[in-house]
């Protein structure tokens, strides 16, 4: 595959990235909630290795799929151009519609059980700027609250796993490899 094509993986991570920058999420915020999630279990945590973390996950492209479909159905839901009852749902985050989670799991998943329990607790939290994404007065981001908290869970879960194995030296502390 050619850098040209647009569904490369580093097309689509440079493009993933922006788009959440366009929506007003950039790494460190999503760092800022891995290190949150992480601080009281990995004591010489460093916002470097949460950034690497993140960046990692975005890297996958399951997470740059949900990243796309769920931003641009925020974005869709802003511009009211979503078929009713759905465009009620979405710009209002109707409680029972579960589709945001459901499609924060796929993320989520990547990462095993301990990614499912730090995303639950992010997301009840809404720690950092899953705090404002979830402010109605800031636009519509009924699938980007979700998503935005299962990267810091999956980068959180990543970096956990990672930590087992370099303490079972299965992996040095510093290594590139990708783990999980």
């Amino acid at each position: 595959m050619n850098g040209n094509n647009p569904l490369n993986s580093y097309t689509c991570y440079d493009a993933v990235v922006s788009l959440l920058e366009q929506r007003g999420v950039h790494i460190d915020h999503i760092a800022e909630i891995v290190m949150f999630l992480q601080k009281d279990y990995i004591s010489n945590l460093s916002m470097d290795t949460c950034r690497e973390s993140v960046q990692a996950v975005l890297k996958k492209r399951e997470v740059q799929n949900a990243l796309f479909t769920g931003i641009q159905l925020d974005m869709l839901a802003e511009e009211k151009k979503l078929i009713p009852p759905l465009q009620e749902i979405i710009a209002s985050d109707e409680p029972l519609y579960g589709v945001d989670e459901v499609l924060a799991f796929a993320v989520v998943n990547l990462y095993g059980s301990i990614g499912f329990t730090n995303y639950g607790y992010v997301d009840k939290l809404k720690y950092g700027k899953l705090k404002d994404l979830n402010d109605k007065r800031f636009g519509v981001h009924t699938f980007l609250d979700d998503l935005v908290g299962a990267i810091a869970a999956a980068a959180s879960s990543r970096i956990a796993h990672r930590q087992k194995q370099a303490e079972e030296n299965c992996l040095p502390p510093d290594s590139s490899e990708p783990i999980g």
